[in-house]
């Protein structure tokens, strides 16, 4: 055997597994991956660049590995009397749960999650060698305190994750059930809030829990409502000791300089960047109304997206959306399509294609 063709000693686990990800197109109307449809404003993106030229005259050097002053910003934030030694920050939240899985999972630890659920949480268990553990929501995507207790009582899992709102059905989880789950857990608690600042009006976050919880922490996003996705970057509130944790595992000087730069510019003009959000809420709910007119099943959603069916071929419709310029996600249980919510102009396109789409076929 030659060197060029010798097999590499891959993981037995990983062969045959596919790279995750959303299919990355270059059509009119993205409506796949829960983005922020708008982009930041002239005045911010001048404010940006800025920043990244005052950080490149210093790239020769490291980054501040604890990512001191981001990290003071996003505790600022957040708020609830938060520090920034109980905030930590990494390239978007997908690495801040790799490091939780690292720190708190692994051979001969299990992570418990409530399907369907976000598609990442099994990958990050594969890739940190940590039994995964899939706990069915109700019929209605809802998950019940009894049913979560005893769930976790019968597995005594490692680690928790609990999406809230919970992508791709959207939606949320109550504190009162939360508060079941981390007195139930024998090990650490994690609130997915990805999507928290979409949230109807008086939702409450599970960061009012944490200074009575010392073994939660709560995640968080720039990807979403900040309009940042492109910027990468992932946060996570919890005790110290918690936080301590993630710094043992992460890389050394994992946030780049011009990351930190850049997200303390979104950070400073927050206002400006989230003045979308309630524009996207009332067209949330808009296509969630419509889709049921059309005698579509939906799920109840407090994020920008909306999951809709049921479809007998939910494939074909994808496609025939796309074939009309359309990209949404097939994704969630066999049946259901989740499309992001976009600009006015996109989910009338959305409408258009859909409705050609169902007077093609019975679908």
């Amino acid at each position: 055997m030659s060197e060029a063709s010798r097999a590499l000693p891959l993981r037995p686990e990983l062969a045959e597994v596919r790279p995750y990800g959303a299919p990355q197109l270059d059509v009119p109307v993205l409506l796949n991956v829960n983005e922020n449809p708008y982009p930041p404003s002239e005045h911010v993106a001048r404010a940006m660049s800025d920043a990244v030229l005052a950080a490149a005259g210093s790239l020769n050097r490291y980054p501040d590995r604890e990512a001191s002053r981001l990290r003071e910003d996003l505790a600022a934030y957040l708020g609830h009397g938060l520090s920034a030694a109980r905030v930590w920050a990494a390239n978007g939240s997908n690495e801040v749960m790799l490091q939780v899985l690292q720190a708190f999972g692994g051979p001969g630890r299990s992570m418990l999650t409530f399907g369907p659920s976000y598609s990442m949480y099994p990958e990050y268990a594969r890739d940190t060698a940590t039994r995964f553990v899939d706990v069915s929501r109700a019929a209605d995507f809802t998950v019940g305190a009894d049913a979560a207790a005893a769930a976790i009582e019968s597995g005594k899992p490692d680690v928790v994750v609990i999406a809230s709102p919970n992508n791709p059905t959207g939606t949320t989880v109550g504190l009162d059930t939360v508060k079941v789950i981390c007195d139930a857990a024998p090990g650490v608690v994690v609130v997915d809030e990805a999507y928290a600042e979409f949230r109807r009006a008086g939702a409450t976050s599970a960061l009012s829990l944490l200074d009575d919880y010392h073994h939660l922490a709560v995640t968080r996003t720039m990807s979403k409502a900040f309009a940042f996705a492109g910027g990468r970057v992932g946060y996570l509130a919890s005790s110290t000791d918690f936080v301590d944790a993630l710094r043992v595992v992460r890389l050394p000087y994992h946030l780049s300089s011009i990351t930190q730069a850049v997200a303390r510019v979104a950070l400073a003009h927050r206002g400006e960047m989230m003045s979308r959000v309630e524009q996207l809420r009332a067209e949330r709910d808009r296509t969630a109304e419509w889709l049921r007119e059309q005698g579509l099943r939906v799920a109840d959603s407090d994020a920008n997206f909306v999951l809709f069916g049921m479809f007998a071929d939910r494939h074909h419709v994808w496609r025939r959306l796309l074939d009309q310029g359309v990209l949404i996600r097939e994704t969630g249980p066999d049946g259901w399509l989740r499309v992001s919510i976009g600009t006015a102009r996109e989910m009338m396109a959305f409408r258009e294609a859909l409705t050609k789409v169902r007077q093609e076929v019975t679908v």
